[in-house]
């Protein structure tokens, strides 16, 4: 008892301090940071080619911005509020499809987002256990000339040693003076693709490809959206100012508003909740052009897209002016996201609008219109138009 007694009494002394976490280390060729689109692809080619890699990643699931909270989720959204709109308006009525009591269910679409994100997230996963990529959760830094410590969110760290570094973090969104981000009434675009309703207005700040993207989603699906734009044009930095303007005129027609040569410099929440957004105008300056061949060829030309009742667009091409070589490709339309790879294959390899118009298209097709432009581009004239 008196042993006892002693042991008992000297724990008594003892104060309790913060549990260390050691560190575990992992050799590795290859270390990967950041799993989006350029991290999770280069991680899987190394493993092909022999290298053992590892792939750190902060989030919870790998395919980063785009997958999770990018281009893969809005473009679920578009695709559904497109429908939804195709049949609440006029089209689906047109078309000798008439539809009683339709009604929006946004839960339900949310949750058809949330499904092809999650399943393509696991898809990724599945590619690193295939093939012998090594993931480790946590935020990554460099902390040595060949080391890469990733830190979990519970402070545990794991340290890899490794020969070869790539970067492949992304960005995070620039913070916009004036305004406060708080995803409630002033939402990012990761907030914009998780709202518990459509909102009765919306105020989105540029009308860029992904201001355009998620204003066009919320204005199908019922609220009233202006697009606020610095620029004279919609399509952000680089559209062609042919295809910029055909693309306001459509999303327009569609319901969509725009307020262009403008700069947002504040934002004011209202008692009731709402918010005033405050605007200057600005002047907008045009560069010099160069000079080259042009082919074009509207939608409203080519039978498919008659035939579908979607003739809104245009497919323009540019040719350099003596070697008729490609140089690039503007689509505007239904289908425009596939039928652009076409052009990037005749680019990457070299090909003359000559080359493209003589190879036979499929009839009847909407990539047909993509041969006649390059008929246009190299001998002055389209066929059909």
């Amino acid at each position: 008892r008196g042993h006892f007694s002693r042991i008992q009494h000297g724990l008594q002394s003892i104060s309790a301090g913060p549990v260390r976490t050691y560190a575990d280390q992992v050799d590795a060729d290859v270390t990967v940071i950041g799993s989006g689109p350029g991290g999770y692809v280069a991680a899987i080619k190394a493993a092909q080619l022999g290298f053992k890699t590892v792939c750190v990643e902060k989030n919870e699931t790998l395919g980063g911005t785009c997958l999770n909270v990018g281009c893969i989720p809005s473009k679920a959204l578009l695709n559904n509020s497109h429908l939804y709109h195709l049949a609440h308006g006029k089209d689906f009525a047109s078309r000798g499809i008439e539809i009683t009591g339709l009604r929006l269910n946004l839960e339900k679409m949310m949750e058809q987002k949330s499904g092809a994100v999650k399943a393509l997230t696991g898809g990724i996963a599945h590619l690193f256990k295939q093939n012998k990529v090594t993931h480790v959760p946590g935020f990554g830094k460099i902390t040595g000339k060949n080391q890469v410590t990733a830190t979990k969110d519970d402070g545990s760290t794991q340290v890899i040693n490794t020969k070869n570094i790539l970067i492949a973090t992304g960005s995070e969104v620039t913070p916009f003076q004036g305004i406060t981000i708080d995803e409630d009434t002033v939402v990012s675009s990761t907030g914009a693709l998780s709202l518990k309703q459509v909102p009765e207005k919306m105020v989105v700040i540029g009308a860029g490809v992904i201001g355009v993207e998620l204003g066009s989603v919320w204005q199908r699906l019922g609220a009233d959206v202006t697009a606020v734009e610095f620029l004279g044009h919609v399509g952000g930095l680089g559209i062609d100012m042919e295809i910029s303007k055909n693309f306001q005129r459509i999303l327009q027609k569609q319901g969509l508003k725009f307020k262009l040569n403008t700069k947002v410099t504040g934002a004011t929440k209202k008692p009731d909740g709402k918010i005033d957004v405050a605007c200057v105008f600005i002047i907008s300056f045009e560069g010099k052009g160069t000079e080259y061949k042009i082919g074009k060829f509207p939608f409203a030309a080519n039978s498919r897209a008659k035939t579908n009742a979607d003739t809104d667009g245009l497919v323009k091409i540019l040719s350099h002016k003596t070697t008729d070589r490609m140089l690039g490709a503007h689509i505007l339309g239904a289908g425009a996201g596939e039928m652009v790879n076409e052009a990037a294959l005749a680019m990457e390899y070299g090909a003359s609008c000559e080359d493209v118009a003589r190879v036979c298209h499929a009839h009847p097709t909407v990539s047909e219109a993509f041969r006649e432009a390059n008929l246009a581009a190299s001998f002055g004239k389209a066929i059909n138009f």
